[in-house]
């Protein structure tokens, strides 16, 4: 664990006290308390309950711990590495893809520090560390080489990924993905910090409307109460995934399909767009109007991703 750490130089009650306290740091567990690890345990399962195809539950070794992964579809099939949002989990995004399901075997960990059922561990973002997880995991599940697909979050960790090791990746889709281009902190501010300061306060579902209204692009109760138990139920970690350099984002030569929203205030769709169109040379690009940081939700939404996403993978 703390390898770096020569007993030569530090006594050995100083190494083993400071081996104790990095320990305790990296694996700090996410929930507050018992009740909320019950709580967001209970919608992981209910969103897993909507998944329409048979998925297996994996736990794969990595250097940070066990991860868990949902792996569901034809076991034959072409596989795709499926990255969710932060404080969600790995059953949401599957819940989302249900006609990706029928065709490709999707693979889907629950990601370091950002779901209730990944490894209690927040991995640092100025690093490689969360490509190296996910580079971990694709050798356990037998991938040497695999589409992936991230969002938000999930978007962040699958380019990192695929900058890192652009041998691994055969194709790469990101939507609304953290990481290329940041939304005004002030209207950031403006829209969420006293609506949020108020929900936190007095907890209701007009409180919670107003919180969630600049984000979500259609309202669903169960994406919504699932968030509200998030920020309840999780403890906060404010660090937002650094911006790539330009030399990360020029070695994504494989096909890279980016689906931005224009309403999004956290990654502007527009500025992302921009950004991909300057650097990145096998891009294909939706630019989806009226979409905010959440897409949305609606059967119509996700025919036209899945069918989005597999026209650019079968191509």
């Amino acid at each position: 664990m703390a390898s770096f750490l020569k007993p030569q130089l530090f006594g050995g009650d100083s190494v083993s006290a400071v081996v104790t306290l990095l320990d305790k740091l990296l694996t700090a567990q996410i929930w507050k308390t018992p009740a909320g690890r019950d709580r967001l345990n209970a919608w992981y399962d209910k969103f897993a309950s909507k998944l329409e195809t048979e998925v297996t539950h994996l736990s794969v070794p990595t250097s940070i711990g066990p991860t868990h992964v949902l792996a569901s579809g034809p076991e034959g099939g072409l596989p795709l590495v499926c990255l969710h949002s932060m404080r969600t989990g790995a059953s949401f995004l599957l819940s989302e893809l249900p006609s990706l399901a029928k065709r490709f075997r999707l693979y889907a960990p629950d990601m370091p520090g950002q779901s209730i059922r990944g490894p209690a561990v927040k991995l640092p973002v100025h690093d490689d560390s969360y490509a190296d997880w996910l580079l971990e995991v694709m050798n356990e599940l037998g991938l040497p080489q695999t589409n992936l697909f991230g969002v938000s979050w999930g978007g962040f960790v699958a380019r990192l990924t695929a900058s890192k090791a652009p041998e691994r990746v055969s194709k790469l889709s990101i939507m609304v993905p953290a990481g290329i281009a940041n939304g005004s902190h002030l209207t950031g501010l403006a829209k969420m910090a006293f609506p949020m300061i108020r929900h936190t306060l007095w907890p209701t579902s007009n409180s919670l409307r107003s919180l969630l209204q600049p984000i979500m692009t259609t309202w669903d109760d169960d994406w919504a109460n699932a968030i509200a138990c998030a920020l309840k139920d999780m403890k906060v970690d404010p660090r937002l995934p650094p911006l790539a350099r330009d030399d990360e984002l020029q070695r994504l030569r494989m096909p890279t399909l980016v689906l931005a929203g224009t309403d999004d205030i956290s990654f502007p769709g527009t500025a992302v767009v921009d950004r991909m169109r300057r650097l990145v040379p096998n891009l294909e690009i939706e630019l989806i109007e009226d979409c905010k940081h959440c897409p949305p939700t609606t059967e119509e939404f996700r025919t036209w991703l899945a069918d989005r996403l597999s026209r650019f993978i079968d191509r």
